[in-house]
């Protein structure tokens, strides 16, 4: 059984929101913590980094050649890697400083869909779950939030899986793709011992690869919501995986740095894997 190698010992505070880009062959990650976006190309074993003065943390590909969709802050931006070239796109976020976004993807129809984290004075949860349209409107799906993480779907395109880190608990919805609407929430992997559920990838199984935040590891779970597998890595804090490589059969994972200082915190790695992944869906601008 293959074991997760680290490819880029970045040292990232806050690692998150890996996508991979199959036109360049690369993959991309941010560092929330640092305010920064990497790019990792495994032909040539090179990484380059860039700076943003908000913390950016979900990437996705769009239909557009050469630009990224990017959630930062409490904003969604357009972004050319190439020229460095940004454009505001959508201002979901209301609650910005104080909420932020999170995880997010576009979903299988082309909207993009980010959860925010956040709480109030008192401690309420402020965090909600927004699915932007290509016009970049904002929908409110869901709120009461702490923590949001994991947006994927599985690979029919019926369900779609969403969870809350701090309260241990991710959910699958029935999913419409005729128009884009999730509905029907239920609990799918709730209480697993090991650290909070953060972001996912799904495999052509149907099988959703979870990363364990405070857990060391990354879970395989079953369409039935049962442990499949478990793969441990060097770090406490891992965050969010996606498959990539020319077969898709290459884990990408990211990690934070913690108060023990490991030797491979806020790492990425990479894993070898027997079952493809599903390749990452488009946001549809038009």
């Amino acid at each position: 059984m293959a074991e997760p190698v680290c490819v880029v010992p970045s040292g990232d505070w806050t690692g998150e929101g890996a996508l991979w880009h199959a036109g360049e062959q690369a993959v991309y990650w941010v560092d929330i913590g640092r305010h920064l976006i990497h790019r990792y190309d495994p032909a040539t074993a090179t990484q380059k980094t860039w700076f943003f003065n908000e913390p950016p943390s979900a990437l996705a590909l769009t239909d557009r050649p050469g630009t990224l969709l990017v959630a930062i802050g409490g904003r969604v931006i357009l972004w050319q890697p190439a020229n460095d070239a940004r454009a505001d796109f959508a201002f979901p976020e209301s609650n910005w400083p104080r909420v932020r976004l999170n995880d997010g993807r576009p979903d299988p129809v082309g909207n993009f869909w980010v959860g925010s984290m956040g709480k109030d004075a008192s401690g309420t949860p402020m965090g909600r779950l927004f699915r932007i349209a290509r016009d970049g409107s904002a929908q409110v799906i869901k709120t009461g939030i702490q923590v949001s993480n994991t947006l994927c779907w599985s690979p029919d395109g019926r369900r779609f899986y969403f969870g809350d880190t701090d309260v241990n608990y991710l959910g699958v919805w029935d999913f419409d793709s005729a128009t884009g609407t999730a509905s029907n929430e239920r609990p799918f992997f709730t209480g697993y011992e090991r650290g909070g559920p953060d972001g996912s990838a799904m495999d052509r199984e149907g099988y959703l690869w979870n990363a364990r935040y405070g857990g060391g590891c990354v879970v395989r779970i079953t369409p039935a919501g049962k442990v499949d597998r478990v793969v441990d890595l060097p770090v406490q804090n891992v965050t969010t995986c996606t498959f990539g490589g020319p077969d898709l059969r290459t884990l990408y994972i990211t990690s934070a740095t913690g108060p023990r200082r490991e030797r491979f915190g806020g790492s990425l790695f990479t894993l070898a894997v027997d079952v493809p992944g599903l390749p990452e869906n488009l946001f549809r601008l038009g």
